[in-house]
């Protein structure tokens, strides 16, 4: 199917961005948030990245004035979703809270459209359990900062419809995502991977081996990632990490995932990272 309009559920940093990506690509959206202040929150968001886009030559300004006219925000999920396409979920990673957003959602949603959520590790199947749209949902994990980073990981479900599958990809190729294909078992193949070794760096800072810096330092000069591990656990969200791998350890019962205390310390004391100004490095606005 051609998807045309998209309503994307969650207005934080990652629906934010998902929003703007698709309203780049031509689609009319609707940007939904429990308040008229997060959704709106979530339009500054966008406003200003893509302002930033034309200060540094990457967008021109009337392709950025066009996806802003696009763009709507909506505080109401029935009529957020009514017509849509696709509908995007990314609010938190809660299993029960995400289990009835979609059971509202299929009550609300074209019968047609293509219900996707953005979560990185909970599992698809349990999402649709017991959701008569079951075929339709299907995984769409996208990645912080969504307008820049290529990949898109779209995670099958066991009800999930291979037309679905195949209209999520399309999309996908659409956005000018990698788009790769895994199945719906514990982490994915992104989280699983990129958790594992940022619980080992974690566990490094933990045990006085070297400071995050040359920590992060070994992998992006010596292994040519973008990022290192532990900046990225910064962007991310230490709790959102922490959360990641206590669900990893307890469904794969694998200690390597096994969340160390320093993580759960920072947690603690509201050392969330990028967004609180503080993780493992310092930020500032």
């Amino acid at each position: 199917m051609e998807i045309r309009s998209v309503s994307v559920l969650g207005a934080g940093t990652m629906g934010a961005g998902i929003a703007q990506v698709c309203a780049q690509a031509g689609c009319d959206v609707r940007l939904f948030d429990v308040t008229a202040e997060l959704a709106a929150k979530g339009m500054k968001r966008i406003t200003e990245f893509l302002a930033k886009g034309v200060e540094k030559g990457k967008i021109a300004a009337p392709e950025r004035d066009a996806a802003l006219a696009r763009l709507r925000t909506v505080l109401e999920v029935r009529a957020a979703v009514s017509g849509a396409d696709l509908v995007v979920e990314a609010v938190p990673e809660d299993l029960e809270l995400k289990r009835k957003l979609f059971r509202e959602v299929a009550e609300a949603a074209a019968k047609g459209a293509i219900l996707a959520t953005n979560t990185s590790s909970l599992p698809i199947t349990r999402i649709a359990e017991g959701n008569a749209a079951a075929p339709r949902i299907v995984g769409m994990h996208l990645f912080n900062p969504v307008p820049l980073r290529k990949l898109l990981e779209l995670v099958v479900g066991e009800k999930t419809a291979d037309a679905t599958v195949a209209s999520a990809r399309a999309f996908g190729v659409r956005l000018g995502k990698e788009v790769i294909t895994v199945r719906d078992r514990p982490g994915f193949a992104s989280s699983r991977l990129g958790i594992a070794i940022a619980m080992e760096a974690i566990r490094m800072v933990e045990e006085g081996v070297a400071s995050p810096d040359d920590i992060d330092k070994a992998m992006v000069h010596g292994y040519g990632h973008p990022m290192g591990p532990l900046r990225l656990t910064d962007v991310v969200g230490c709790d959102i990490r922490l959360a990641i791998a206590d669900h990893l350890a307890e469904a794969l019962k694998a200690p390597h995932f096994k969340p160390p205390q320093l993580l759960r310390k920072m947690v603690a004391e509201g050392r969330l990272g990028k967004k609180s100004g503080r993780g493992f490095y310092e930020w500032k606005d």
